[in-house]
């Protein structure tokens, strides 16, 4: 390598010891020597796993080593590797103490990721991609090219494909038959059976999610090897996973996607019609788009019930929320139930000083029948605020110098001293409570 880039072995292990700068000239070489994306190498500090170990050491344990945030930000930097096994130990630390409390017995196999839950063990190997996988984009857009360039027909390409190639017949049920299912493979009629109560979106999705796992069940089994998951549960929800990313790679095929993104400000409305995709489809392939050659803005995307828990966290870049608590009261995420099916788009600073522009609307994932509790959830989805001038949501808002609402993370950990919406007090301050005095936040701190 130091004879690939013109330099001394001993400089390169300066570099790959983060003893030497890299200059302009080195850049240059990586990229040209190695096919390396220049922007890769820029030495951008992730904001999330410096959140994310900040969530670790604010715990009282730590309180007296009071470690400063250059600190936390040194190790996320230079060793994350080290920071996300930190955060893995306190997540385990934290759900055996709760085990404990439950009266819980011991783990069964003894293993710490044990404690770690599916989905958490998935978000976390979804995210430690950038969630991007690049052998399922290729094969979404092989496919999705040899069905026809037409969106608009997918669905029946894709229905008929699934018929001559794998003689699998494609039948919509009456709710009744399938009361707490939306989709059922029988293996041995080779039916794929839908309830009536997904909506077009929804069955489309469906389909391709079965074609997938036909088409490509080698490579999800592959994929889900390599990451080397604790656990049957886990294996089978990663494999899920990666089935649902390549149904959407094949609704939304990379370059087709990207392209009438960027020709329309990301409408999510306009994309979604285009592509026969759900609101919440779209915002979760617009968190995907990270190819090197070719990418889009790097989004972040939450989902949340009506009581604000999140069911869902994607990111293609920063990620200013909570990972061991929900969203901040402030963002309007949790205002998005009180006006259903409209779009609110809100500018949000976190306590580090960096903005967001996010917007965030209802969805339905099926239809209720008439009498069942509704089953909205909230999608919520944001970038950093340079990137806004490129959205159709931010059109008329002043940029330069916007209305900005500040956030934190969880209550427990966040840093705002005057929040009237705090629900608990911080971690790693004491209390200043004060008798004769009532302050806005029901927790006051110094």
């Amino acid at each position: 390598m130091a004879e690939d880039l013109g330099v001394s072995p001993s400089y390169l292990n300066h570099l790959e010891r983060n003893q030497r700068p890299l200059t302009a000239q080195i850049l240059l070489r990586l990229a040209q020597t190695y096919d390396v994306d220049v922007r890769s190498l820029s030495g951008e500090v992730d904001a999330a796993g410096v959140q994310d170990l900040g969530e670790v050491l604010a715990d009282p344990m730590f309180r007296d080593l009071a470690i400063p945030r250059h600190e936390v930000t040194e190790v996320a930097e230079n060793a994350p590797g080290i920071g996300e096994a930190l955060v893995r130990l306190y997540r385990a630390h934290g759900e055996r103490r709760r085990a404990g409390e439950a009266g819980a017995g011991a783990l069964l196999d003894g293993r710490s990721d044990s404690l770690i839950t599916p989905s958490e063990w998935v978000t976390a190997h979804f995210q430690a991609q950038r969630n991007f996988f690049p052998e399922l984009e290729e094969q979404g857009e092989a496919l999705a090219a040899d069905l026809g360039s037409d969106p608009h027909s997918f669905a029946n390409a894709a229905r008929e494909r699934l018929l001559e190639r794998f003689s699998v017949a494609v039948r919509v049920a009456p709710s009744e038959f399938l009361p707490d299912v939306v989709r059922r493979f029988d293996r041995h009629s080779r039916r794929l059976i839908l309830s009536e109560r997904l909506d077009g979106a929804g069955r489309t999705f469906a389909i391709a999610y079965q074609l997938g796992l036909l088409e490509h069940g080698e490579t999800l089994s592959a994929l889900v090897e390599r990451a080397a998951p604790p656990d049957r549960a886990t294996a089978a929800l990663l494999k899920v996973s990666l089935a649902n990313y390549l149904a959407a790679a094949q609704m939304m095929p990379y370059e087709p996607f990207r392209d009438l993104c960027e020709r329309t400000g990301y409408d999510v409305e306009l994309v979604r019609t285009r592509f026969g995709a759900g609101f919440e489809q779209v915002c979760h392939r617009l968190t995907t788009l990270s190819r090197p050659t070719a990418r889009g803005i790097p989004f972040f995307m939450m989902r949340v019930d009506a009581a604000g828990n999140p069911s869902k966290r994607f990111a293609g870049g920063a990620f200013p929320f909570s990972r061991f608590g929900g969203a901040c009261p402030r963002w309007k995420i949790h205002a998005a139930f009180r006006a259903p099916g409209r779009v609110l788009t809100q500018i949000v600073e976190t306590v580090d000083g960096a903005r967001y522009f996010t917007f965030v609307r209802t969805v339905r994932r099926v239809a209720p029948p008439h009498g069942e509790e509704d089953a909205e959830l909230a999608i919520g989805v944001g970038c950093e605020l340079k990137f806004a001038g490129r959205l159709a949501y931010a059109k008329g808002l002043d940029l330069e110098h916007p209305a900005v609402t500040q956030i934190g993370p969880a209550c427990r950990i966040c840093e705002r001293s005057g929040c009237p919406q705090r629900a608990a007090e911080p971690m790693n301050h004491g209390l200043t409570v004060d008798e004769y005095v009532k302050t806005v936040s029901p927790f006051p701190f110094n």
